[in-house]
């Protein structure tokens, strides 16, 4: 499993915001300075991130983003699957299994064990934490 830069950049666009006074708006440039992120590229993020409800955003001036619910409410694992899909470590454990071998593989629980531990703790950690 490798997480890509669109996952790493939401979770980075996500403690920006969070570090913001609670309820104000961050307009998208200055995410996009403060963190080195090309503002096209942000603005794809973002709309992953408000689609799913975990940022609100205001139009006109004093506009921008901000997060939709208190810090503790996020977890890292919440977001990085919003961006990734699956944190899956391989391919047979994503979506509905349609390997032949699954039944009888003796790797599998290996597999199994080790996506659970990687959701688990991206569960358990959240914005407030970091």
């Amino acid at each position: 499993m490798l997480i890509s830069t669109k996952g790493r950049y939401a979770l980075r666009v996500m403690l920006e915001l969070a570090q913001g006074e609670p309820g104000e708006c961050m307009p998208l440039p200055v995410i996009a300075q403060r963190q080195g992120i090309s503002e096209k590229y942000l603005e794809s993020i973002i709309a992953v991130l408000a689609r799913a409800g975990l940022v609100e955003g205001q139009r006109g001036k004093g506009g921008g983003y901000r997060l939709s619910r208190e810090l503790k409410d996020y977890s890292v694992g919440e977001i990085v699957r919003l961006t990734e899909g699956s944190l899956a470590p391989v391919s047979c454990l994503e979506g509905e299994n349609t390997c032949p071998r699954a039944d009888k593989c003796l790797s599998r629980p290996v597999w199994e064990k080790l996506d659970t531990l990687i959701n688990d703790y991206l569960d358990s950690v959240s914005l407030a934490d970091l």
